[in-house]
């Protein structure tokens, strides 16, 4: 809000802050993210939340994946694992692994 102009605008796009039992301060266990309202008011700042508009370019996106130019598995780290190594794949997501795990229970999916 600082460096926003006056009458300017800030967006918050696809940040998703509710609680987490888990986190290391009370804010964040409660969900709450600290905003200096009282200083977008003072400088008539609109607000903008909420997820990315992906319908824009999603078409788009699609075409990328489907004609290889964008290997999303890659970009996500994905990791394809079995149902009985599901549990420990929960565990590791849960302790912050940089990656996301596909579940395969009937080793269908290509590597």
């Amino acid at each position: 809000m600082e460096v926003t102009r006056v009458g300017g605008a800030l967006g918050i796009p696809g940040l998703y802050v509710t609680g987490d039992p888990g986190a290391v301060d009370e804010s964040a266990k409660e969900g709450t993210l600290g905003v200096r309202i009282g200083l977008g008011w003072a400088k008539s700042h609109s607000f903008t939340t909420g997820q990315c508009p992906v319908k824009k370019y999603n078409r788009q996106l699609m075409a990328a994946i489907l004609s290889g130019r964008a290997e999303i598995a890659k970009a996500v780290n994905a990791t394809t694992i079995s149902l009985d190594e599901a549990p420990q794949g929960y565990r590791d997501f849960d302790g912050g692994a940089s990656r996301k795990y596909v579940i395969d229970p009937h080793g269908s999916v290509a590597a």
